[in-house]
Order: structure tokens, then sequence, then C-alpha cells
């Protein structure tokens, strides 16, 4: 049982990584902003990365956005002492 909540928990972890991941990619093409797959990423990544964009909004820093740098801490931090506190 520990084992598969494990691998469950360490699966959607490293979906969210994907995810942001494919996000920093796209970020660097253009790309239509409502196409359905794009959509959905974003859809999945914008809350993740909009308390960050909050506290240090990219208009700040010139346009350039860090949120995703303090994303990928935070969630890293996150899976570590969850597994910490779960085995």
């Amino acid at each position: 049982m520990n084992v598969l909540l494990y691998q469950l928990m360490h699966a959607i972890f490293k979906f969210v990584y994907f995810a942001l991941w494919a996000r920093i990619i796209i970020s660097w093409i253009p790309h239509d902003r409502y196409n359905q797959i794009i959509d959905m990423l974003y859809k999945i990544t914008d809350p993740i990365l909009k308390p960050f964009q909050d506290l240090i909004p990219p208009e700040k820093l010139g346009g350039f956005d860090v949120s995703i740098i303090f994303a990928f801490m935070a969630l890293y931090v996150l899976e570590r002492f969850t597994i910490f506190i779960l085995f």
C-alpha cells in the first residue's frame, strides 16, 4: 500500500514538473494561446505560477517572469516534505 501511494504521488509530481517544462518550451515559440492543448497546459500550470507572479510581477523585472523558478523550488520542497511526512 505504501509503495503504491508513493508511486502515485511521485507520478503526480512528475506530471506537474513535465507540464511546467512544457510551458517553458511553449513560451519560447509562437503559439496560439487558445489551442485546446495549450489552453489545457495553461489551466494546469497557471494555478501554480499565479501566486509567484503576484509576489514578483514580471512587469517589475522588465517582462522577465521568474515565477517558474520559484514554482520548481516550491514543488521540490513540497514533494520532499510530503514524502518525509508520509514515509
